[in-house]
């Protein structure tokens, strides 16, 4: 059985940062992609960032280039995402999921964590 666990999310300054960690478990990961999604209250969840677990090949909204980073610990089974010069923007509650290969579209996304939630003061 799939399990993805989020964890890592709080309350920040803005301007400050945040690491959060997606646990994976349950398959070999090799071959799928592992993307990082928000949603803020009253709005769509929204594409944050991807990464193809085998190649490490990446990309990242619009909204997060530059600050956000997502990595892979191929030993450790988990994706992570740092997220730096943090905006009050930024406020939602972030979720790990995977499918087997990259999208942007979250309703592509066959497994999914239950949220870790991020909320940047201003």
């Amino acid at each position: 059985q799939v399990q993805l666990v989020e964890s890592g999310g709080g309350l920040v300054q803005a301007g400050g940062s945040l690491r959060l960690s997606c646990a994976a478990s349950g398959r070999t990961f090799s071959n799928y992609c592992m993307g990082w999604f928000r949603q803020a209250p009253g709005k769509e969840r929204e594409f944050v960032a991807r990464i193809s677990w085998s190649s490490g090949s990446t990309y990242y909204a619009d909204s997060v280039k530059g600050r956000f980073t997502i990595s892979r610990d191929n030993a450790k089974n988990t994706v992570y995402l740092q997220m730096n010069s943090l905006k009050p923007e930024d406020t939602a509650l972030y979720y790990c999921a995977a499918r087997r290969y990259c999208t942007s579209t979250y309703d592509e996304y066959n497994y999914w964590g239950q949220g870790t939630q991020v909320t940047v003061s201003s």
